[in-house]
């Protein structure tokens, strides 16, 4: 048995070591790829951080070459600020609902449906609406695009949905049932108990399922470059098309040339991109264990 328990223990520890050395080997392979940015002369000339965060045009393949990454910026937040304001409030319902009010044999079932969405591609998500999520968008808020951050935004909450869902049950189901009983005991309903008692306790682990789905939701790709227009501009308005990082690395590292500015330019902004979804994932899974501790009554 202890020969089975330490097999066991090795081989854990070892995919755990593999995946987890697969995170920093990826992380130091854009890092390098984005280094020319800071020390190649000529490149620096072309593209620098001044170029990056101080002008408003990304035209990379112009006669004079721009690469400013604030119209992508806007892009990505206008299209992650829409899934979010979506998703949200769905997967917190549909997860106080599953925790607190439906029956325990149909939790079973309706859970894992909910979780299943995650399975579907991207692809899909994006085609869906591109086919019809663009038209009931242009037809409802009257915009002068089919293509554009709101359109994106909808079909991105299908995909942040899921995992903000899961995370946010599982941090109300970790709430003890004694605060419920309690509650209950003291003349409160079920719905008061729900938002007044459980929600509250299991506030960390929401926001945790909230930063996941952030994090999901600024690292998407396929489903914004099919319906978010691909214009980088900067505008107030979120019925006009925009362009994010993901979708800009997508759409043009396929045809760039190899060594060239605009090359380590789509590198930085890929680290860009790591790391602020690896700080979001961080912070999420912080909160997260902290919830938990807090309630098993552990400091």
């Amino acid at each position: 048995m202890e020969v089975r328990e330490k097999l066991a223990y090795i081989i854990i520890s070892l995919l755990a070591s593999v995946a987890i050395i697969s995170v920093i080997l990826i992380f130091i392979f854009i890092a390098r790829e984005s280094l020319p940015i800071f020390f190649n002369p000529e490149i620096k000339k072309e593209a620098n951080l001044r170029v990056f965060f101080f002008t408003r045009d990304w035209q990379p393949i112009s006669l004079i070459p721009k690469y400013s990454f604030i119209p992508l910026i806007v892009g990505t937040v206008k299209v992650t600020i829409v899934a979010i304001v979506i998703a949200f409030p769905l997967s917190l319902g549909a997860a106080l609902f599953t925790s607190e009010f439906i029956p325990g044999k149909f939790r079973e079932i309706i859970k894992p449906v909910i979780e299943l969405f995650s399975a579907i591609p991207s692809v899909v998500l994006g085609f869906f609406a591109l086919m019809n999520i663009a038209t009931w968008v242009q037809v409802l808020f009257h915009a002068s695009s089919r293509l554009n951050a709101v359109t994106a935004g909808f079909a991105l909450a299908f995909a942040v949905i899921p995992i903000t869902y899961t995370i946010c049950e599982d941090a109300l189901n970790t709430v003890p049932r004694e605060l419920r009983e309690a509650s209950i005991a003291l003349g409160a309903t079920k719905w008061q108990t729900a938002v007044k008692v459980v929600l509250p306790a299991a506030s960390g682990g929401v926001f945790a399922g909230i930063m996941l789905g952030l994090a999901r939701a600024m690292g998407e790709t396929m489903i914004v470059l099919m319906v978010s227009g691909n214009a980088a501009q900067i505008t107030l308005s979120f019925l006009d098309s925009v362009r994010t990082i993901p979708a800009t690395i997508a759409a043009e590292m396929g045809e760039v040339a190899f060594g060239s500015a605009h090359y380590a330019t789509l590198f930085f902004l890929g680290l860009l991109l790591f790391s602020i979804t690896f700080v979001i994932n961080y912070i999420a899974s912080t909160l997260l264990e902290r919830t938990q501790k807090r309630l098993r009554g552990e400091r």
